[in-house]
C-alpha cells in the first residue's frame, strides 16, 4: 500500500515521508578549518565546543524532491503538531495530504489526532 501510493499517487495527493532524529549533537569547532594549498586537502582541528543537543522533524516529497524540516529542543507530541502546521502552510490548498510515517507513539496522540 505505501509502495502505491509512491508509484501512483492519487490525483492532487501530496505525499510525504515523515521522520524525526532525535538528539543530534550540535557542535562547533573551536577554531577555522585549516587553509587550502596545493598538495593539501582540507584539514580541521580535531576539538569541538558542543551546543547540547537537537531534533530534527522533516517531511519530504519525492517526486518534487522538497523538505519541510524544523530543528526543535524536544522530542514531543508539541513538536510534531508544529511540523504538521508547517506542513499545511507550505503545501499548495489544492493538495491533499497523504503522510507516511512510523508507529511513534507522538504521532497517535490525541491532540494530533484531533
Amino acid at each position: 500500500m505505501v509502495a502505491g501510493l509512491y508509484l501512483t499517487p492519487p490525483e492532487h495527493a501530496l505525499v510525504l515521508s515523515c521522520d524525526e532524529k532525535s538528539q543530534i549533537q550540535a557542535v562547533d569547532r573551536t577554531q577555522k578549518s585549516l587553509p587550502l594549498f596545493p598538495g593539501r586537502l582540507k584539514a580541521r582541528t580535531h576539538d569541538y565546543k558542543r551546543n547540547g543537543t537537537t531534533t530534527l522533524f522533516a517531511a519530504t516529497e519525492f517526486a518534487e524532491g522538497k523538505i519541510i524540516a524544523e530543528c526543535v529542543p524536544r522530542h514531543r507530541h508539541q513538536e510534531w503538531i508544529k511540523l504538521l502546521k508547517k506542513i499545511d502552510a507550505e503545501s499548495p490548498p489544492e493538495l491533499d495530504p497523504h503522510l507516511i510515517v512510523d508507529n511513534d507513539s507522538m504521532h497517535k496522540h490525541p491532540q494530533v489526532k484531533s
